[in-house]
Formats: C-alpha cells, structure tokens, sequence
C-alpha cells in the first residue's frame, strides 16, 4: 500500500499556487493523482472516463488512414493517452498553459507515458492566446491544420477557468478555431456540466453535425452514477 497522501510537487504559477498530490483510497484500493489550482482541483484521476472518451470520440469521427491531432490541455493526459491510443494516429500536440505540468510529465512524477512517446509533441502555451495569433495552435509549424482539435480546460463553456477564455464559445472565436481544421476536420470539447443549448446553437452557427453527447461512469465516493457531456463538431 502506498503512503495514505503525498504532495508530490508544489510550485507558485502566474495563475496561483499549483499542486500535484497522490492520495490512496482504501475503498477502491488504488493511488489517485490530483492537481489542485489555488483551492480549486482541476483533475482528479479517479475520474477519469469522461476524459478519456473526449480524445476517443473525436478519432472515432475521422476516417482518414493518418491523422494528426491537438489536444488543449494536458492535465494528468488522459485525453492525450486515449487519443495515442488510436490506430490512424500520426502525430500529437499537446498545448498547455503551466509549464509546471509539463515538466510533471516529463519527469514521470505523473505516470501517464505521453511524454515519451515520439508521436506526441508537449507545448507550452496559452490555447486561447494561439488561437487568436496569426500563426495558428503549432508554434513550431505556423499555418498547420489538424484533422481534429480536442479541448479540455474550462469546466464548461459557461464556467471559465479564466474570463478571458470566453471567446472561445461565441462565433468569432469557433469560426478562428474551424480554421485551425483541415476540411471534415472535428472540434470536440470536454464540459462538465450537462448540454447546454444555448453553446450548442452557437456551434452550429459555424459547424456542420454538431451534437451532444452525454457521458456517465460511476463515482465510486458517492456510490452514484455522474455525467459530463462531449461536444463534437464537423468543418463542412
């Protein structure tokens, strides 16, 4: 059994201060992983399906023999895991705004294995700050498109991490967002909370096939079934 907690890396960010912990929990017999932001914890890998269903059906929407595919947001890299995890993968970036986190993975303090794999490519950098940049989402390939874009950083469209991450979900900032997509390319998008049909009119503003997709697993701490809700998105 490993030790009941464990704070295994504590820095001071611009954003506040960030903490990654390992806790054991006796009732599932097993570490979790937390990153905390302030007093506020951004992930947890006791729930982790949602996540990992966010990078599986955005592949899931692609035919293409060889895709190459962004994630915003790295966090414990169950989103980025899940995408290397598909067959047509040809190459990943992963954008994230803390260094902190990056630097986590590649020092195996988080045992996620994106790090290491050549395929996948770590970034540091501020999603939304790129994507309103002339450059696009690849700061080493200026221009370059993806046949997916798959975002996990705010809890929901309506409930920001930062105010200034709002553009994102209004037109202008999903019709900047179609143009990092290489045609028939997906956007998909992580929420927390349930569909909201005012998010998902504004998408279809700018995309083609948009829906919903609602995503329950068990929460094991409250013996009850939770849900969280993909967004998934087509550039005509």
């Amino acid at each position: 059994m490993s030790t009941r907690f464990q704070e295994l890396d504590w820095r001071q960010t611009p954003l506040g201060e960030l903490a990654l912990r390992r806790r054991w929990y006796p009732g599932i017999g097993k570490d979790v992983y937390e990153i905390k932001l302030n007093d506020e914890f951004l992930m947890s890998s006791l729930f982790t399906f949602a996540e990992e269903e966010l990078g599986r059906l955005a592949l899931a929407e692609l035919t293409e023999p060889a895709v190459d595919v962004l994630v915003g947001g790295l966090g414990l890299g169950c989103t980025a895991e899940a995408v290397l995890a598909g067959e047509n993968l040809r190459s990943l970036v992963v954008v994230d705004a803390l260094g902190e986190v990056i630097d986590w993975h590649r020092k195996g303090l988080i045992p996620a294995g994106v790090a290491s794999d050549p395929r996948c490519s770590l970034v540091h950098g501020d999603f939304f700050a790129l994507l309103r940049s002339d450059g696009g989402l690849d700061p080493s390939r200026p221009g370059r498109r993806f046949h997916a874009i798959v975002v996990d950083i705010d809890h929901s469209p309506r409930h920001l991490l930062h105010p200034s991450n709002a553009d994102l979900y209004e037109v202008e900032g999903l019709r900047r967002l179609r143009e990092q997509l290489l045609p028939g390319g997906v956007f998909a998008l992580w929420s927390n909370d349930a569909p909201d049909e005012r998010f998902t009119t504004t998408l279809t503003q700018v995309f083609t096939e948009v829906r919903a997709e609602i995503v329950t697993f068990d929460n094991p701490l409250q013996e009850r079934e939770a849900a969280n809700t993909v967004y998934l998105a087509k550039r005509a």
